[in-house]
């Protein structure tokens, strides 16, 4: 570790090269704990991430805590994402159903960057950087009757930058319901992020080191799930309203006694955006399904929205029932493809 400390301008500089790397390039992504929203396995990047109301696919619940009493059986889920820009996305997640009325499921996200080249003031090469970021969850849902079901989640994410920078540690709440209007249809509703937000004091690793904290968009989904042809598939479709808050700093320069002083002043702003999923799954045969979705309609210009294709196999393994998912999604304005492999073992 240098001895030199950055100025301002290269914390910031490095601050948000971070954020531009790990998230995706849209300026709407660059939220707090953005990593936990890319995709839980390559069925969500597959589908577009639209499971909010998907009962009849054995969606995780980490979409939807009251899809955990949909789970089919005891199963264990393991998913690796291949990204351009060195960044990394790895997910575990056990699920089980809590017979005959109730589901849980728990699990943990990794995302990370390596190889950033870090710099001072001067643009002088001083060491080569990397981020860690983790969410933690776990999500418990009952059902009400036949077609009711409800759940509780909770999600302790931590962050960790930089060295010389305490890591930051938040517990964010997500709530939800799902209800089958139905047999083929069904209609789920989340809320994700309550409370969640990162508080850093950079003021002992960095010239000109504040307090700051960011906070997690809270997001609104409403989705609805269609099944196919007595299960051999499914359709799902949700709108997304986020809404978060940042603090915008602004200076001035007054003149105390002939002395220039600069002045800071905070404000809170609030900013609101909203987009669309579309997925689909088909089984042609009982060991192969395909799948094809749509993220980010809606957001900015069609550029940024991001297609995908996927498919699935299974496969007995003696007493177990494993399945094989990949998933490759086009990313805003087709700078790179993003891969995702999952193992799925039903225990």
């Amino acid at each position: 570790m240098t001895d030199m400390k950055p100025s301002l301008l290269a914390r910031i500089v490095w601050r948000v090269a971070c954020c531009v790397a790990l998230l995706a390039p849209a300026a709407w992504s660059q939220d707090a704990g953005a990593f936990a929203r890319y995709a839980l396995g390559a069925r969500d990047l597959g589908m577009g991430g639209a499971l909010t109301a998907d009962v009849f696919g054995g969606a995780s619940p980490y979409h939807n805590p009251a899809l955990a009493p949909m789970m089919p059986g005891q199963n264990l889920e393991l998913s690796a994402g291949l990204l351009t820009m060195d960044r990394q996305l790895q997910s575990i997640q056990f699920a089980s159903p809590l017979r005959p009325r109730a589901g849980i499921a728990a699990g943990i996200i990794r995302g990370g960057v390596s190889d950033i080249d870090g710099r001072d003031g001067a643009g002088n090469p001083t060491q080569t950087l990397s981020t860690e970021e983790y969410a933690f969850f776990i999500a418990f849902g009952l059902t009400f009757g036949e077609r009711i079901s409800a759940g509780f989640g909770l999600r302790l994410y931590r962050a960790d930058l930089f060295d010389d920078v305490t890591p930051a540690n938040s517990l964010g709440l997500s709530v939800g319901v799902t209800a089958k209007v139905t047999e083929s249809l069904a209609l789920g509703l989340a809320v994700d992020d309550l409370l969640a937000r990162y508080a850093w004091d950079t003021s002992d690793a960095f010239t000109g080191g504040t307090s700051t904290t960011d906070r997690f968009p809270v997001r609104l989904r409403l989705g609805g799930a269609y099944q196919l042809n007595a299960g051999r598939g499914v359709l799902t479709a949700e709108v997304e309203v986020r809404a978060r808050t940042v603090e915008a700093r602004s200076t001035e320069v007054i003149f105390d006694g002939g002395t220039p002083v600069e002045r800071a002043t905070d404000t809170s702003l609030s900013l609101s955006s909203a987009q669309v999923r579309l997925g689909g799954e088909y089984w042609i045969a009982e060991p192969f399904g395909v799948r094809a979705g749509y993220d980010r309609l809606g957001v900015g210009e069609f550029g940024e929205s991001t297609p995908s294709l996927g498919f699935a196999l299974r496969q007995q393994i003696g007493e177990l029932d494993a399945r094989f998912d990949y998933a490759a999604q086009l990313e805003p304005f087709g700078n790179s493809l993003a891969h995702f492999l999952s193992l799925s073992v039903n225990l």
